[in-house]
């Protein structure tokens, strides 16, 4: 009797380390990128870098992602779960650590070596979520999903601070993010040791499913949801403060208006995961997340009123918040195993992170050539349009 409740003690403890770990990994995801921009101005004048190389600089975790993500689950069928993560959070404190050193190949290559971690993280973290808490799926994509929201927050608002009042330089304001990264590691390795069902994350005989992952048509449904939501997302942080300006706002408002857009995002980020895992269909939330997107960019298109557009960018933030945990929700929802959910999980962020990565870009060009901001957002509604129909398809009860 003893021996079984010791055992029922021990599964519980390490249910609650899955848990700390899973949180853990959703810590590391976005700062190593969320940090960066703030201080790209000290990083130009310091290493000398052309603006078209800071710009290379922020968009090559994208491009790394891209490439990666339908990598990760051949790697992960081969060790497991556990030992790919640790593999991923040692790539991302490498990458920080080198990123840290004011040489303009040291700068790149630590990107690149940050992005193949998070790149890992990304794909996995759902499988994880998936294979230890499938009854509770929403709930933990509603943690972690949060926990990367608000942490990625954090990183943007206080790498100045760090640099400028701390004294740190923003070297230092970039070493500060492998705090989290070193204790991540110790974690994942512990629960990779104390593994209650030391097994393989993904199983060799079902291997072939990555194939069979890209000829079906649900799952090109999510990964369309998943790429065009990403695309409007990244759009928004790249372009919302130029946009806001050319209302009359000041720049310094702009970015702090960008900032109440990711935070108003928060509570949607945290219930929209949940309100999903306990619904047998996600068509009326995907809907609509999609006509909240719809509005807010029209009243950022019409708008000319202060409070309008206060208003329009918090149904932006809104719709953006719950857009991205509801096609991560998708990933385990439409899985049937972890297996599945590591292969849809590569699949759709592989597809994501190109239009992410072209998103800033074409919509930039866009205004290049219309000399306005008229064509650009009238270009984000009619995507959020294909948001909607995509994210709805999404949503109906099947299975890839």
């Amino acid at each position: 009797m003893e021996f079984l409740e010791s055992k029922a003690n021990t599964k519980s403890t390490y249910i609650y380390f899955f848990i700390a770990g899973i949180v853990l990994i959703a810590f590391n995801l976005r700062p190593a990128i969320t940090s960066l921009g703030p201080l790209v101005g000290m990083i130009q004048e310091d290493v000398g870098l052309a603006h078209w190389s800071a710009g290379l600089l922020m968009s090559l975790p994208l491009l790394v992602f891209a490439f990666m993500s339908p990598l990760v689950p051949k790697i992960a069928n081969r060790l497991t779960n556990e030992l790919t993560l640790i593999i991923g959070l040692t790539s991302l404190l490498i990458g920080i650590a080198i990123r840290s050193i004011p040489m303009t190949f040291f700068l790149f290559t630590g990107t690149l070596l940050a992005g193949l971690g998070i790149a890992i993280g990304n794909v996995l973290l759902p499988a994880v979520v998936k294979d230890k808490f499938p009854e509770k799926f929403g709930l933990m994509t509603s943690v972690y999903s949060t926990s990367m929201g608000l942490v990625a927050s954090l990183a943007s608002g206080i790498s100045v601070p760090l640099a400028v009042n701390a004294n740190l330089g923003w070297q230092g304001a970039q070493i500060v993010w492998t705090i989290p990264v070193v204790v991540a590691i110790l974690v994942w390795i512990f629960l990779r040791k104390y593994n209650l069902k030391d097994s393989r994350a993904l199983q060799p005989k079902k291997a072939s499913a990555a194939k069979g992952m890209w000829r079906t048509p649900l799952a090109w449904q999510i990964a369309i949801f998943m790429g065009f939501q990403s695309f409007l997302f990244y759009v928004t942080i790249s372009w919302l403060p130029e946009i806001l300006h050319s209302h009359g706002i000041s720049l310094e408002t702009a970015g702090w208006l960008l900032s109440f857009t990711q935070l108003v995002g928060l509570p949607a980020s945290f219930f929209i995961p949940v309100l999903a895992g306990r619904a047998q269909s996600q068509v009326k939330l995907a809907f609509m997340l999609g006509m909240c997107s719809i509005v807010g960019y029209s009243g950022l298109l019409l708008g000319s009123s202060y409070p309008m557009l206060i208003v329009s960018i918090a149904l932006i933030g809104f719709a953006l918040g719950g857009a991205f945990p509801l096609a991560l929700s998708y990933i385990g929802l439409r899985a049937r195993n972890a297996n599945q959910a590591a292969e849809l999980s590569g699949m759709t962020q592989s597809t994501g992170y190109i239009l992410a990565a072209v998103g800033p870009l074409f919509i930039g060009y866009l205004y290049d050539m219309a000399h306005s901001w008229t064509i650009p957002i009238i270009t984000l509604i009619g995507v959020s349009v294909v948001v909607i129909v995509f994210g709805m398809l999404s949503g109906r009860n099947r299975y890839v």
